[in-house]
């Protein structure tokens, strides 16, 4: 799909959106057509729903990897081929409603002592002290780290939106000691083998979960369990929860309002009724009477 790879790579840019947007949505396409070996164009609705058949039956793909699959194929059929009605009885699955998975202090902890390399252990520890995502702590830029101010600078994070993150003293200490040592070159903080990328996601993402797997860990804990850690031990402490908005990036307050259901400090203000009633019992305060 040489020519729709083109026309859907500049239509992405047009439209301004984020290099890891435009690339996933390439690459699924990409894969429905080499699941068919046939262009797109030459493919309907049918063949669309033969592939995603195959993706839940086959390689047991997830609710949100279906939808990835869905938007992508929808992006191409509606603004590239022009063909809207391919789609247009395309719906997305349904999404389960999973709480975020939560590492307690000693496990992150647990986790980094394990890590050997300097560079890994300095990405984990800006990661959970800043809440930032992987790709956006992979790249972040020598220049970034404003340790005047003592901020970090995140540059077109999620959505295209920059903003700045806290940095501590603890965390600053630790990425002089990994520059000191490492002297990175290039513009990038933490650069790949080739110093002029930055590290790669899925190199930090496979180190990662090694580093869990060696901690003894038995979460289905991934990279991004640190963001969702750094957002729950902030509430935890006392933060007001808009800070928390602001350093994570949220445009609305509901997607932060989802850690309140994890945080352990919420969950201890409330007293289960069976304790209530249990201190009743020892303070001999005769239960009511049952209504009639």
């Amino acid at each position: 799909m040489g020519e729709l790879h083109d026309k859907m790579k500049a239509e992405f840019l047009l439209r301004g959106y984020s290099p890891n947007t435009y690339k996933g949505h390439l690459c699924r396409c990409r894969r429905f057509a080499k699941h068919f070996m046939r262009s797109p164009a030459q493919m309907g609705e049918q063949e669309i729903r033969t592939f995603l058949l195959d993706l839940i039956t086959e390689q047991n793909a997830s609710p949100s990897v279906q939808k990835a699959y869905i938007n992508a194929l929808k992006f191409l059929y509606r603004e590239i081929l022009k063909r809207p009605e391919v789609v247009e009885n395309l719906r997305n699955p349904k999404l389960p409603k999973r709480l975020p998975v939560v590492l307690s202090r000693e496990e992150v902890l647990a986790i980094f002592q394990v890590i050997k390399s300097l560079k890994h252990k300095a990405i984990v520890a800006t990661s959970y002290g800043t809440g930032m995502r992987i790709a956006e702590v992979s790249s972040l830029r020598k220049t970034d780290v404003d340790s005047k101010r003592m901020r970090i600078y995140i540059q077109l994070g999620k959505g295209n939106k920059d903003r700045h993150s806290i940095l501590s003293p603890m965390l600053l200490e630790l990425l002089r000691d990994y520059w000191t040592k490492s002297r990175p070159k290039g513009q990038w903080l933490f650069p790949g083998q080739n110093p002029q990328k930055h590290i790669c996601p899925c190199t930090v993402s496979v180190a990662f979960k090694k580093a869990v797997k060696k901690a003894g860990i038995k979460k289905k804990a991934t990279f991004h369990s640190l963001r969702h850690s750094f957002a729950t031990h902030l509430l935890e402490n006392g933060t007001d929860i808009r800070f928390v908005q602001e350093l994570l990036g949220h445009t609305s307050i509901r997607t932060t309002v989802r850690y309140t259901h994890v945080s352990n400090a919420y969950l201890r203000t409330i007293e289960s009724p069976w304790d209530a009633l249990q201190k009743l019992q020892q303070k001999g305060e005769p239960p009511c009477k049952p209504q009639e």
